[in-house]
């Protein structure tokens, strides 16, 4: 096409297929057309399409590029403003402090993981007990630590085994240096082993990525809305897990059946087992590194060791908000185990950053919904219901509505506006803490289904495991699909039919309390 025959043309989204560049910027001259012409409301959900747009073709060009474009464009047009979007970033501070510290901190723990459940991966041979295991300790680990640092672990042991594997079938040594994101010196058997692993993690990784948000749920400091909602009812940790049972609980078994079940039938892109041949050299790699592991070697996985436990102490009790946290992370785990030159620190910021920026970006979008009131009639509906439809419905509408746009911000705007319905004196302080629990179940548990429903998705998405692995957006939607199923109906059920007379038990068993005339924080407090 001759409008990128030129060099400009040419550095326009660099690599990028035509059709996309062309696209990107019909959706820039069309946004101020339809603005002048439909309004701020259709305009601005046409940007949010857009937006998503840009997520789903995460392989064809990283979305922070378009998607700034995009925000930029929002912002210079009046759809939305720099003082929203500064707004957005601070409210969601400790979400990017997460990502900037805590992410990098895993990467000075990789070694004492990668041996952990590399032990794991060459002793559990069988897939579907595999799958489970990962799926369960992914629950476990998120409901005391968070999504984003879990799915951090994980890709960080993923990467791991794929480079392990990659380097020695392209005919090196353990100790070689190798780029794993180059196939050019694969045989052909080898790539169709690469081919078959490659599925073997998509579904291992596909069934931890779930397994987050099965037990992010359950906390307080399992996803970053929990932290709100928690805070603005004014419960603890404790009195937070103790709430959410009546939901959490048969979510998760219902997740765990999930993850038996398609490994069992092999649908939906799960089943897929580790080669022979790959399994062999992990297994040989592990005897490697176990024979040429120095006294220094095992002081440093004893220290990683440690500053893991500090790490899950340190959350489990929130000595700190959770970046700060990940800070002395870097700062323990590098300084005892001898890392103290700038450039081998540098590395570790590596993965965080690009999404941090692409996660800022997607402040602006924010902004954009906020301020032209998108979700407006979906909220003004849910509230004008009365009784247990009411609860209901506030559990779907959360779940549709966190699975197109992010689960963090749906839980801001609902647990805010019945914050205010409380405070004016529309609904009672009961009441209230049902909703609350039908808004932290439906913005973390329906939202599995698109990778923009969670941050933690979202992050894999973009990371620079995806495209060794082939997980496209489609990928994740299509293998999600049978989870965000089973899991939101059943959340559903169990808000209809459970929540509220396993609450009344929990009542008259004093693990939680009665709030009577307690008002929650409110937006203006928080």
């Amino acid at each position: 096409m001759a409008l990128f025959s030129n060099a400009a043309g040419r550095n326009f989204l660099g690599n990028s297929a035509e059709w996309y560049k062309m696209t990107i910027l019909a959706f820039l001259v069309i946004n101020p057309i339809l603005l002048y012409v439909a309004g701020p409301y259709v305009a601005g959900w046409a940007l949010v399409l857009e937006f998503i747009f840009t997520l789903a073709m995460a392989l064809k060009c990283y979305p922070l590029q378009p998607g700034g474009l995009l925000a930029i464009e929002a912002v210079a047009i009046g759809m939305t403003s720099t003082g929203t979007v500064w707004h957005e970033i601070i409210q969601g501070l400790e979400v990017i402090l997460l990502l900037v510290f805590m992410v990098a901190g895993i990467y000075f723990l990789k070694n004492m993981l990668l041996f952990a459940f590399t032990k794991i991966l060459v002793n559990v041979r069988n897939k579907v007990l595999l799958s489970l295991l990962f799926s369960f300790l992914s629950a476990f680990l998120s409901a005391f630590l968070d999504a984003l640092t879990v799915t951090a672990v994980i890709i960080a042991i993923s990467v791991g085994f794929y480079s392990i594997y990659h380097k020695v079938a392209s005919g090196k040594h353990f100790d070689h240096d190798h780029d794993h994101l180059h196939d050019g010196e694969l045989d052909k058997l080898n790539a169709d082993d690469l081919e078959q692993f490659r599925a073997f993690l998509r579904s291992l990784m596909m069934h931890a990525a779930v397994g987050t948000a099965l037990g992010g749920v359950m906390t307080i400091v399992g996803e970053p809305q929990n932290l709100l909602i928690g805070a603005r009812a004014g419960w603890e940790f404790q009195e937070f897990f103790w709430r959410m049972i009546p939901v959490t609980l048969p979510v998760l078994i219902a997740g765990l059946i999930t993850c038996v079940l398609l490994e069992v039938s092999g649908k939906f892109g799960y089943g897929g087992k580790i080669p022979a041949k790959v399994l062999k050299i992990l297994k040989d790699y592990d005897e490697y590194t176990t024979e040429r592991r120095t006294a220094r070697d095992r002081a440093n996985l004893i220290m990683q060791g440690l500053v893991a436990i500090w790490l899950v102490i340190a959350l489990l009790f929130h000595f700190a908000p959770v970046g700060l946290i990940g800070l002395s992370v870097i700062v323990l785990a590098s300084a005892f185990t001898g890392i103290t030159e700038e450039h081998q620190i540098g590395h570790a910021f590596e993965e965080a950053l690009p999404f941090t920026s692409l996660l800022v970006v997607f402040f602006a979008i924010v902004g954009v919904i906020s301020d032209n009131q998108l979700f407006a009639p979906v909220t003004n509906f849910v509230l004008s219901l009365e009784g247990q439809g009411q609860i209901s419905a506030l559990y779907v509408a959360n779940g549709f509505l966190s699975a197109i746009s992010d689960n963090v911000f749906v839980a801001t705007v609902y647990v805010t506006e019945t914050t205010k319905a409380l405070a004016d004196g529309v609904i009672d302080r009961d009441t209230f803490d049902l909703m609350a629990v039908a808004i932290n179940t439906g913005t973390n548990i329906p939202s599995v289904a698109t990778p923009n429903g969670q941050a933690a998705f979202l992050f894999l998405l973009t990371s620079a495991l995806a495209p060794l692995i082939r997980l496209s957006y489609m990928k994740m939607v299509v293998m999600a699909f049978p989870y965000a199923i089973t899991m939101s109906v059943v959340g559903y059920l169990a808000v209809a039919h459970l929540l509220v007379p396993m609450t009344d038990k929990l009542y008259d068993a004093k693990l939680i309390n009665h709030h009577d005339g307690l008002t929650p924080v409110s937006a203006s407090d928080h």
